[in-house]
C-alpha cells in the first residue's frame, strides 16, 4: 500500500505559505504607491522564508506519476511567487524602484494563474479563489465542488491571447454555470498591459457571483485613445461571441477598465452603437470633451460607476471629480467612489460592489 503521508506533509508544508504569499503580494500590489515602497517591502519580508521552506520540503518528495502534473503546477506557482518576492524586495536597488516593483507584481499574477487549476483538487485553494466574505458559504462551495470543470465552455479560456499576442482575449465562465442568465463584464487592462493578466483582477468575484468575464488585449500597445479606433469593433465582436455561446443578461453588460482601459471605457462605451449597458472606469484620465461630443441620448440615464484613488500620481483625482460632474450634468446616473488609500492600481475590493450595483 502506498504511503501517502510524505505527500500530504509536503502539500501541507507548501500550499498554505504559497497561498499566503500570493495574498500578501496581491495586497502589496493593490497598495502600491511610490512613497510607500519601503513600508511594503518591510511588510512582505517575513513571508518569504516560510515559502522557501515549503518549497524545499515539497521538492524533497518523490511524486508518483499520477500526481506529477499536480506537483509541477504547484512548483511552478511557488517559483513564480518567489520570483515576485525577490524582484519586489530588490526593487529599491534599481534605478526606477517603482517600475521595478510594478514589474515584480507580474510574476505574482502568473503565480495566481498557475495555482488556479489546483482549485479543483484542494478545497483550501478553491476557497482562496472566492471573495473573502464568501469563503464560508457552504452552499456555494458544494455547488463548485459538484461542477464538472472539464466541460466545454466553462473555466478559464484564451483566444489568441498568449503573452506575446495582441488583439485576442481571455475569459472566465464559472465552472458551475448552467445556462442561467448571467451578467457579462468586459474588463480592459491598463497601458502596456495584457488581458491574460488582467483577467485575474476579476476571477474571484466572477467565480463567487456567477458572472462571465472577458478580458481583451488591445491590438496595439494600449487602447485606441489617439488616432483611428481599432479596438471598439473587436470589443463588440467579443460581446456578440459571448451572447452566442452563453445566456448573457442583455440588461447587464458592463465595460470597465483600469487607467488607459478606464479611459477607453469612456471612449468606446459612450459611442451610440455601443453594446454596453453600464460603464465602470477606474483610475482613468478624463477631458470634458469626452462628455461634450458624446451622444446626448446615449448619456441620458446611462449608469456609470467611477472609481479613482485620492493618491493617484498618474491621473490626479480632480480628473475623476470633473468626470463625475460632467456626466451627472449630462444626465448620466453616476455612482462615484473616491478611494482614500488607492494610488494608481486597480481596487479589486470594488468588484463585489460593482456587481451589486450592476444588479440594481
Amino acid at each position: 500500500m502506498e504511503d501517502t503521508d510524505p505527500l500530504l506533509e509536503a502539500t501541507t508544508a507548501l500550499i498554505p505559505p504559497l497561498l499566503t504569499a500570493i495574498e500578501v503580494l496581491s495586497h502589496a500590489g493593490r497598495h502600491m504607491h511610490p512613497p510607500n515602497l519601503p513600508n511594503l517591502m518591510e511588510q512582505l519580508q517575513p513571508y518569504r522564508a516560510p515559502l522557501k521552506e515549503g518549497m524545499e520540503t515539497f521538492a524533497a518528495v518523490t511524486w508518483p506519476e499520477h500526481l506529477q502534473s499536480f506537483a509541477a503546477q504547484v512548483d511552478k506557482a511557488a517559483s513564480l511567487a518567489m520570483q515576485s518576492f525577490n524582484d519586489f524586495l530588490s526593487a529599491q536597488n534599481q534605478s526606477n524602484a517603482a517600475m521595478a516593483a510594478y514589474r515584480a507584481m507580474g510574476y505574482n499574477t502568473k503565480a495566481t494563474e498557475a495555482i488556479y487549476p489546483v482549485a479543483q483538487m484542494l478545497p483550501p485553494v478553491s476557497r482562496f479563489f472566492l471573495n473573502p466574505e464568501q469563503r464560508e458559504d457552504e452552499a456555494l462551495q458544494q455547488t463548485i465542488a459538484a461542477a464538472d470543470a472539464g466541460r466545454e465552455h466553462v473555466g478559464v479560456m484564451h483566444a489568441s491571447n498568449s503573452s506575446d499576442e495582441r488583439g485576442g482575449f481571455s475569459m472566465y465562465v464559472p465552472e458551475y454555470y448552467d445556462n442561467e442568465r448571467v451578467p457579462l463584464v468586459v474588463a480592459l487592462h491598463g497601458g502596456s498591459g495584457h488581458g491574460r493578466s488582467f483577467l485575474w483582477t476579476w476571477l474571484r468575484t466572477a467565480r463567487s457571483r456567477n458572472v462571465i468575464v472577458i478580458s481583451p488585449t488591445s491590438k496595439e500597445g494600449t487602447w485606441s485613445l489617439m488616432g483611428p479606433d481599432v479596438d471598439s469593433e473587436n470589443l463588440h465582436a467579443m460581446v456578440a461571441y459571448a451572447r452566442q455561446h452563453w445566456n448573457v443578461d442583455e440588461k447587464r453588460v458592463l465595460l470597465t477598465g483600469m487607467s488607459d482601459g478606464g479611459t477607453f471605457s469612456y471612449v468606446s462605451g459612450l459611442q451610440s452603437e455601443s453594446p454596453f449597458t453600464h460603464l465602470a472606469p477606474s483610475s482613468a484620465s478624463f477631458h470634458p470633451m469626452l462628455a461634450e461630443v458624446a451622444d446626448a441620448e446615449r448619456l441620458r440615464g446611462l449608469p456609470m460607476y467611477i472609481m479613482h484613488g485620492a493618491l493617484d500620481w498618474m491621473f490626479p483625482v480632480d480628473m475623476a471629480r470633473s468626470a463625475r460632474d460632467s456626466f451627472t450634468a449630462a444626465g448620466a446616473e453616476v455612482e462615484y467612489r473616491e478611494i482614500e488609500d488607492l494610488s494608481h492600481t486597480y481596487p479589486v475590493e470594488e468588484n463585489p460592489r460593482i456587481i451589486d450595483w450592476l444588479a440594481q
